[in-house]
């Protein structure tokens, strides 16, 4: 073998090896109905009163090497609510809760992400309703990720957090047993 060829392809080969894994972006598929955002609000203390968001949209950046890398942005239509009950909705969008009319999206833009090296993690950001922007916590777990049998590539993950009403400046009295909105979030990306 030529020498000078042979350099070449071991240089060229530590190169590759040595250059940083990037990560990859992703679409979250809302259009395929494989992901949602539902939320639950103690009723009295006696049950819960569920309900989701049918209008969002976001992406995500992964790479499975490097995990602390990731970051989210979403931006959900709080006009969407559905909480199976139409004059309860239409409450919800009112001044006394989500204000829809002042304020039309809600938005998520991850700050951080910390893997727990489990395949979970904390996932921090600043979440935008009603004007006002807090930092929130979501707890991750990644579901999988692997090709589709469409030719594509997929990674999914679930996440909760919970949320106080009056840290967004929703001061409506629901009694002390409905202060906190507890989130559940099912998100399945394409990659771009």
């Amino acid at each position: 073998m030529n020498i000078k060829l042979f350099k070449g392809l071991v240089l060229g080969g530590m190169i590759a090896a040595s250059a940083p894994a990037f990560a990859a972006d992703y679409v979250i598929d809302t259009k395929g109905a494989h992901a949602n955002i539902n939320l639950r609000v103690n009723h009295l203390g006696y049950s819960f009163v569920t309900g989701r968001f049918e209008d969002f949209n976001g992406t995500f950046s992964y790479d499975a090497e490097n995990p602390n890398a990731s970051s989210v942005k979403v931006e959900i239509d709080p006009a969407s609510i559905d909480t199976n009950h139409a004059e309860r909705d239409k409450h919800i969008k009112s001044a006394d809760f989500l204000d829809v009319s002042n304020h039309p999206s809600v938005t998520f833009v991850s700050t951080a992400y910390t893997t727990n090296g489990d395949g979970t993690g904390v996932l921090a950001g600043d979440l935008t309703l009603r004007g006002v922007t807090k930092p929130v916590e979501i707890q991750v777990r990644q579901i999988g990720e692997g090709e589709d049998p469409w030719g594509g590539y997929r990674a999914g993950f679930h996440g909760t957090a919970e949320l106080k009403l009056k840290d967004f400046g929703i001061e409506y009295n629901l009694g002390p047993a409905a202060e906190v909105v507890y989130l559940d979030l099912n998100v399945e990306g394409i990659r771009q």
